[in-house]
């Protein structure tokens, strides 16, 4: 990561920006007993020898809370995307209907919704790292540009002050995109 020393707070925002849309995206891909196409979307399929996302090859609908039907545009693909499906480990066994595929989305245990809290606190602990990393990097290109004489130590001081108050601020947004998950996960 190349950062500047003379915009050094909006580099940070944005690579911390990034690292929480990355836990946004990853919570998507944990399953809450409520049919969304995201659950699916990112699916290799292998299409033609070619590995291409289920939602580059299909429509992916939720007509129902508990159903999602995935009608592919190419109908001789039926096969391989029910197989990539069964591969994939989402834990839903897919119905090939000859047009269509219907996923029936079961009702989560108790246990399962416990086991996708951890699973969703595991990829907040993940961001959490990545931000203390960020926010490493902002502080070793702050003190090098103090240390070159490009900031007074007042200067040095305030900035690794400011990149704390930013990794905080980041920090008790995952926190917040955590409970809400819960929250998602364990109502029934």
């Amino acid at each position: 990561m190349q950062l500047d020393p003379t915009n050094l707070l909006d580099d940070l925002e944005e690579h911390m920006m990034k690292t929480e849309e990355a836990l946004v995206n990853s919570f998507h891909s944990i399953r809450t007993g409520k049919a969304s196409p995201s659950l699916v979307e990112n699916v290799m399929v292998e299409y033609y020898g070619t590995p291409t996302r289920l939602k580059e090859l299909a429509g992916i609908t939720a007509p129902e809370p508990r159903l999602l039907v995935i009608q592919p545009w190419d109908k001789t693909s039926l096969g391989a995307i029910e197989k990539a499906i069964l591969s994939s480990n989402i834990g839903i066994t897919p119905m090939n209907d000859g047009t269509h595929i219907k996923l029936p989305i079961p009702e989560l245990s108790q246990e399962r919704r416990t086991t996708l809290a951890k699973q969703a606190k595991s990829y907040v602990e993940e961001a959490k790292v990545a931000l203390r990393n960020i926010r490493r990097d902002g502080n070793e290109v702050a003190k090098k540009a103090q240390k070159d004489g490009h900031m007074t130590e007042d200067e040095l001081k305030k900035m690794l002050d400011d990149i704390q108050k930013l990794t905080d601020r980041y920090s008790a947004s995952l926190d917040k995109e955590l409970a809400t998950k819960e929250k998602e996960l364990m109502t029934v």
